[in-house]
């Protein structure tokens, strides 16, 4: 950025096929002036703006985007500020690289608390809201369902169901009898699972329905050592044509997949292309500063299959604000209140947590906002999920968003990375 204006530098370009520069006029209507855009033939579209004159027209420079990019994933510069609107897989739609996950909405958070936070963040420009039939977490037969209760009523009292992209999941198999007498992934759970959904949320449809965790036995919520397994349970192709059957009936719009192997997606992937069923559009994956894993076999499928992430556990549970160092534990804190909340938590974690927010504090940075900006500025993400218990964390995390790490700090985070990779895998 110089002198507030946006240009592209070698490492926003980086290596392409080739380069088409475009100049534009804005619309009619809007003050005069030009942007000068350059689109770059690689998947993952990036475009830079530099302006002659001051403009405040970003719907319209988005409306142009969406023409020129074709629901590609696109990077937006304006005057200065990072504003982020990827494309979700090859959907068009477009969500705020901000998501407001809630999983902490009816167990830590009430639905007052709940609503405020949906006020808040769409007010910012999150437009993005991420939920599951589980929720909330820690799941218990007696509050499951309410995170979604609590979204429906939000929905039904503001009126706002147009302003937001909704996602939300249906539950893999595991020990939770109380849903539907052990969920499964078959044709008539799936079908059960989005009506129930669609009942809770007070909506008629679910523009991103995905899929938990795989049916199958594989290597998911931090599980090593991959054993092998013949048994494939209920069949991804079922699980697909059931979604692809409610994605007719206009119950769902697109489908995600989470917890996924490059296995899975490639599995998904080929029935789409030899059956004719419709592609996944993202995969929500945990992925933060302590796991890493995801650049190993899947960020290779988000850039070349356009199934992006969303990125969960951006902060490894709360653990990289450095919030629970020193076997700190804060009232009303996740691992302060549950202790089955342990993947990120032990001796070689909390050195490689110490390390982060020593960094972002010796750069006059919030450890939090430093973590999460570091996955907003990944190539292959679509959107990071944020989750928060305080208005403050809310506040804060949002703002991450116009957070841009400087060189130094980001070849800092690759060495600590590189002398302990994925300390919590």
């Amino acid at each position: 950025i110089v002198d507030g204006i946006v240009r592209a530098s070698p490492e926003v370009l980086g290596t392409h096929a080739g380069e088409i520069h475009i100049s534009i006029a804005l619309l009619p209507g809007s003050p005069a002036g030009f942007y000068h855009f350059w689109l770059l033939t690689f998947q993952f579209f990036q475009i830079a703006i530099s302006t002659e004159q001051e403009h405040a027209a970003v719907p319209e420079i988005i409306a142009l985007f969406q023409v020129l990019a074709g629901g590609v994933f696109v990077r937006l510069f304006h005057k200065g500020r990072h504003i982020v609107i990827p494309f979700v897989g090859r959907t068009g739609l477009d969500v705020s690289v901000i998501c407001l996950g809630t999983m902490t909405f009816g167990e830590q958070n009430t639905e007052a608390e709940a609503h405020a936070q949906l006020d808040y963040a769409v007010d910012q420009g999150v437009n993005f809201i991420d939920a599951a039939e589980m929720y909330p977490v820690p799941p218990r037969a007696e509050t499951q369902g309410r995170t979604e209760q609590y979204i429906g009523s939000w929905l039904a009292g503001r009126g706002r169901r147009d302003d937001v992209i909704l996602a939300t999941k249906v539950t893999g198999p595991g020990q939770m009898d109380w849903i539907r007498s052990g969920p499964r992934l078959s044709t008539e759970q799936v079908t059960a699972a989005i009506d129930t959904s669609l009942q809770r949320l007070q909506t008629d449809y679910i523009d991103l329905y995905q899929v938990h965790w795989p049916e199958r036995q594989t290597n998911y919520f931090g599980k090593l050592g991959y054993t092998g397994s013949a048994h494939l349970g209920v069949p991804i192709e079922e699980t697909l044509t059931a979604l692809d059957r409610a994605r007719q009936a206009g119950k769902i719009r697109h489908i995600g997949i989470s917890n996924e192997t490059p296995w899975g997606v490639a599995e998904y992937l080929r029935l789409a292309n030899t059956q004719g069923l419709p592609r996944v559009a993202s995969i929500q994956n945990p992925f933060n500063l302590l796991n890493r894993t995801f650049e190993i076999g899947l960020a290779e499928f988000a850039e070349r299959e356009a199934v992006g992430l969303l990125a969960y556990s951006p902060l490894a549970f709360g653990t990289l604000s450095g919030k629970y160092l020193d076997n700190a534990q804060p009232a009303r804190a996740r691992l302060t209140l549950y202790e089955r909340f342990k993947r990120y938590t032990g001796d070689i974690a909390e050195r490689s947590i110490g390390r982060y927010v020593h960094l972002a504090r010796e750069h006059g940075l919030d450890p939090a906002q430093m973590a999460l900006a570091w996955v907003n500025s990944r190539p292959f993400l679509t959107s990071n999920i944020i989750g928060a218990t305080t208005m403050d964390q809310l506040r804060s995390n949002i703002a991450s968003a116009d957070l841009k790490l400087p060189p130094a700090v980001r070849e800092q985070i690759e060495a600590i990375h590189a002398s302990q990779p994925n300390p919590c895998p």
